[in-house]
């Protein structure tokens, strides 16, 4: 499966995987399979994660360059996650007036209870940082939201 990566992904899996080679030994500890895939743009979940070998805990096991590669070229090619695109289409939903703009209230809700359901400390240090303020009727413009959120992913 690594043979269907391009040269130029190689290169770009070297590089990444080196980030998380903290012993320079050409090996990476599997608690961070998951941030280096984030780190090469791919948005995998937490059970993709640990499907794929990723552990929950520091020092479980240790892959090489090799083994990572494979999981690189298997993440990148599952059509299982999310572009920006479909994001905005679910956003979309909840857009009543049709303006680029929900319920900030909504979109907490969302976020708290679909998918990899996240808990509500977890949650509103990221919406802090990535939702503009609510207007007087509690929307917010989403659009913005969306943009900050994949640029950190």
């Amino acid at each position: 499966m690594a043979a269907d990566l391009s040269a130029r992904d190689v290169e770009r899996v070297k590089f990444a995987f080196s980030i998380y080679d903290f012993e320079g030994n050409g090996t990476m500890d599997a608690y961070y399979i998951g941030d280096c895939l984030r780190a090469l743009n791919l948005n995998p979940t937490l059970a993709v994660i640990e499907k794929v070998g990723g552990k929950d805990k520091r020092k479980e096991k240790i892959i090489k360059l090799d083994d990572f590669l494979p999981i690189f070229a298997q993440v990148k090619k599952d059509k299982d996650a999310g572009s920006y695109e479909d994001f905005m289409e679910v956003l979309k939903l909840y857009d009543k007036a049709e303006n680029g703009t929900m319920m900030y209230a909504e979109l907490e809700h969302i976020l708290m209870s679909l998918g990899e359901r996240l808990e509500k400390s977890e949650l509103e240090p990221v919406l802090k940082e990535c939702c503009n303020e609510e207007d007087e009727d509690g929307f917010i413009p989403y659009e913005p939201f969306l943009k900050k959120m994949t640029q950190l992913l």
